[in-house]
């Protein structure tokens, strides 16, 4: 054989084992996918407003459809469950909490239906139809799971219920007591009441917020895409679907996310924030087409269409090393009041040792804030997380750049060491 003829098939022998070794490592993740689906035990279900409604309103045969599957999900029970005697009262073998947009959609909708013109983007529009459509989007998730014997419950949040922390246990009280009760709770933003400080941006940064709240081990986005797309579906209509993400936070997010969906105030850059911000809880998630018939139910091999294949969609691996849920609560209880620049030594201290922020680091303060407050730490314009400052914007100039004996100098004996402790900092955050 000659040169060209060896190289060929040393090239070809390469290529073999490159596709061997990749098929291998396909094969891995999508056990681990349908291990941690068969295991998970709570699971917070988001479904988009473009999932449920269009330009009618809500769509009876879809959340028809979801209801069924959800029924079933929360009937299987879980690798390791306990079989059995039913307790009394009856519980499912998983329990399920919903986050359901459309309320503004079906409001849209019923006030059109009486020759009303609803569709201003203004705030005010927006909470008005918000008000009109929550019951109509209540009643109709009612009835879709009634065939199932399953009763719901309404629960409308702010912001503001979880950035009090009595307000946060409260709330984790009454989802914990009603899913022990076998109740669904369908969960919506409180957009009649919100106001742009206390509003969560969108169901899907509330879903996220729900995952730390309610303990769940599973997080399911149903969407009007197909997945994740490799590229700007937008720009590239034929983009694949990328069947997994290894590593959330590295995603180049202006390549991969499109534009808003009509009927919704998402789109895929806010379900991969909230993807990233689950990952950080150890808890993946799985972004799946709503509207694909028994897409939920395939996910969890509950469907007689099953036929052992990767069901579609994609699945979002879970950080290897889940932050404490604690440093998640006060990173995402409410948006940075402000940012804090620090320099390159300071930069690489926070991010390479875990150390906490000194003042001699911070060169720049941007906002007024008080003291207590949840800032951003920066540097050349790149985030670095998030943290809860011991000084106010005010004094923090003051002291900015300066050693130690020199802020006492300053602001007395009565002042921190820190900045921000490490305690009160988490890095990488999906703000």
């Amino acid at each position: 054989m000659n040169d060209a003829g060896r190289k060929a098939g040393s090239l070809e022998r390469a290529r073999g084992a490159c596709a061997a070794a990749a098929s291998a490592e396909d094969a891995a993740w999508a056990l681990e996918r349908r291990r941690l689906l068969a295991r998970a035990r709570c699971i917070v279900v988001k479904v988009g407003s473009a999932v449920l409604a269009d330009a009618d309103g809500l769509d009876a045969g879809v959340l028809a459809s979801l209801a069924a599957q959800m029924a079933a999900v929360r009937a299987a029970v879980p690798q390791g469950g306990q079989g059995g005697t039913e307790p009394v009262p009856p519980v499912p073998a998983r329990r399920v909490v919903l986050v359901s947009s459309g309320a503004v959609a079906a409001g849209r909708a019923a006030l059109g239906a009486r020759g009303m013109d609803a569709r201003g983007r203004d705030l005010a529009a927006r909470q008005a139809a918000a008000a009109v459509g929550q019951g109509l989007l209540m009643r109709a998730w009612d009835e879709a799971f009634q065939p199932f014997g399953i009763a719901t419950a309404q629960v409308l949040l702010t912001r503001d219920d979880l950035r009090s922390r009595p307000r946060f246990l409260n709330a984790r009280n009454t989802f914990a007591e009603l899913l022990r009760w076998g109740v669904l709770p369908i969960v919506n933003e409180n957009d009649t009441v919100s106001v742009s400080e206390l509003k969560f941006g969108d169901n899907d940064c509330l879903a996220s917020l729900l995952v730390n709240l309610v303990g769940a081990d599973l997080f399911i986005n149903l969407t009007s895409a197909r997945g994740v797309c490799a590229h700007d579906p937008q720009a590239d209509p034929h983009a694949p679907v990328l069947a997994r993400i290894e590593d959330v936070a590295r995603l180049d997010l202006g390549r991969l996310c499109g534009a808003k969906t009509a009927a919704g105030t998402g789109g895929m850059r806010s379900k991969l924030m909230a993807a990233r911000r689950a990952a950080q809880l150890g808890v993946p998630t799985l972004i799946l087409r709503g509207r694909e018939p028994e897409a939920l139910a395939r996910a969890f091999g509950l469907s007689g269409a099953d036929d052992g294949t990767v069901p579609s969609g994609t699945w979002v691996c879970p950080a290897r090393h889940a932050i404490p849920r604690r440093k998640f609560w006060l990173a995402y209880q409410s948006e940075p009041a402000g940012s804090v620049i620090v320099d390159a030594g300071a930069a690489a201290a926070l991010m390479r040792e875990g150390s906490s922020l000194l003042p001699g680091g911070v060169r720049e303060v941007s906002g007024a804030f008080p003291k207590g407050a949840l800032v951003r730490v920066e540097h050349e314009g790149r985030p670095l997380g998030v943290g809860l400052t011991n000084y106010s914007a005010a004094d923090l100039r003051k002291i900015m750049g300066l050693k130690r004996h020199e802020v006492a100098a300053i602001l007395g004996d009565a002042h921190y060491p820190d900045v921000i402790h490490r305690d009160n900092l988490l890095l990488d955050a999906a703000i």
